[in-house]
């Protein structure tokens, strides 16, 4: 049967500590989510290690999601099985488990098939169970990733999260494969010397991601499924992740170049603001208000802001480094989230939950 959805879009922002210190850079979060009104995913391997990070949930009934390790693959029965033990210890606690995509989907999609089914059918019988969202993060070809999904689309508990800058920087890679065969576009971040000449080339191949990414929205939700969004930006050239990735930016950057091109010594990501304000009203408009979230999966960059109010938490530090880098972190999380608070309410009919 057939559990009640939410009647809003839920929004959540990346919840983790992902900068050192104790637990009071949780605290801090729990703080500016709260003023933000955001919901929080949080990265768990176990449910001790989920149970933890919930005791700082920024409100009692904040949407949580939760991100599953990286290694948890939906055809091992192993991991199977400890996705229904977090569904059955947390159900009524989050509204969603996220687990990666495989790249063996596209050479065993029986496999996978039959793992979702199996899966599906444990979930069943737990009252408030947490959906299961398998995320786009393997670099298939859209159309594999669609119709594994077309494949289940029968099941309740087992639907799509699509990480938009995944699929967007990946359709950036085949686009200029096409032109340039053998040369990934990413390679090119160092800013070698023939880069001003291929610029066209880099630029045409980062307009092609929105395209895909409102293809696979409308392929997807024509499924009738519930889906979760990864949201963040990213180009090619971006050099700005201290994780060595392209992606996880804010939509409210731009990636500066040591030449001019076309008038300007910058290049604008794959997205902006216009383009998630488009994610999000064709996910609305092809989903449904009541069967969207959202979270924004940007990451920090280290640059640092003051405490103000926040201060009081972090007194017994001597030096507040790391406190500023996380409350930096936490206002890029907070502007983005007014953009795509003001997306959710540019679409006709359609009203964020209150914070």
């Amino acid at each position: 049967m057939n559990e009640s959805r939410p009647s809003h879009p839920l929004t959540l922002g990346l919840f983790e500590k992902r900068i050192e210190g104790d637990d009071c850079l949780l605290e801090l979060a729990q703080l500016r989510f709260q003023e933000a009104g955001m919901g929080a995913e949080m990265h768990a391997g176990t449910p001790e290690q989920l149970e933890r990070v919930l005791k700082f949930r920024p409100a009692p009934d904040a949407p949580v999601v939760v991100h599953l390790p990286r290694d948890f693959n939906l055809a091992d029965e192993n991991c199977r099985r400890r996705i229904v033990d977090f569904a059955g210890r947390f159900a009524g606690r989050v509204h969603g488990l996220v687990l990666h995509d495989h790249r063996d989907m596209a050479t065993r999609p029986q496999d996978f098939l039959r793992a979702a089914q199996e899966l599906d059918s444990r979930l069943q019988p737990i009252a408030r169970c947490p959906l299961v969202f398998v995320e786009y993060a393997a670099g298939l070809e859209p159309e594999v990733f669609v119709n594994f999904f077309e494949s289940i689309r029968e099941l309740e508990k087992v639907s799509a999260c699509i990480d938009v800058s995944h699929v967007g920087i990946r359709q950036a890679q085949r686009a200029f494969a096409r032109i340039h065969p053998g040369e990934d576009v990413c390679a090119l971040k160092s800013q070698t010397s023939k880069l001003p000449e291929l610029m066209a080339d880099v630029d045409a191949a980062v307009h092609s991601a929105l395209p895909t990414v409102l293809n696979l929205i409308t392929a997807i939700g024509a499924l009738g499924k519930p889906v979760h969004f990864h949201l963040h930006d990213g180009h090619p050239l971006s050099t700005f992740s201290p994780f060595g990735v392209s992606d996880h930016l804010s939509f409210l950057m731009e990636i500066p170049l040591a030449f001019e091109y076309c008038g300007q010594r910058s290049a604008p990501l794959m997205f902006g603001p216009t383009g998630l304000s488009k994610i999000v009203a064709q996910a609305l408009n092809k989903i449904g208000s009541g069967g969207v979230s959202f979270t924004l999966e940007i990451h920090p960059t280290f640059e640092r802001l003051p405490l103000g109010d926040a201060a009081t938490l972090f007194s017994h530090w001597r030096d507040k480094t790391n406190a500023e880098k996380m409350n930096h972190w936490l206002a890029v999380l907070q502007a983005n989230h007014r953009r795509l608070q003001a997306g959710i309410n540019a679409v006709p009919g359609v009203n964020v939950r209150p914070g």
